[in-house]
């Protein structure tokens, strides 16, 4: 399953730590969103950790899955370096 985790975080630090976690469970798409490959069991630990580096009154952290069919594209600057293919994002033009 594929999932889309975002956030808003206010403190610098909390920032800097979700971030550094997130970028070993998730594939870094674009300023404070993710995009984490996994089972539900996965997602869920995932998603618990990261919510235990997080103030839950002042930032924001959300996930959102994506559909197993239907499009999915992206438009615009690619988020790899070039050469580096990812097939579940092709370009839409």
């Amino acid at each position: 399953m594929n999932t889309i985790i975002c956030y808003d975080i206010a403190d610098p630090k909390r920032l800097v730590r979700l971030y550094r976690y997130l970028l070993k469970q998730a594939v870094p798409i674009q300023y404070s969103v993710f995009l984490f490959e996994g089972d539900d069991r996965q997602l869920r630990a995932c998603l618990e950790t990261a919510a235990e580096q997080i103030d839950k009154k002042e930032d924001d952290l959300r996930a959102y899955p994506l559909p197993q069919r239907g499009l999915k594209a992206r438009v615009g600057r690619p988020v790899l370096p070039e050469g580096i293919l990812w097939g579940a994002l092709p370009d839409l033009w």
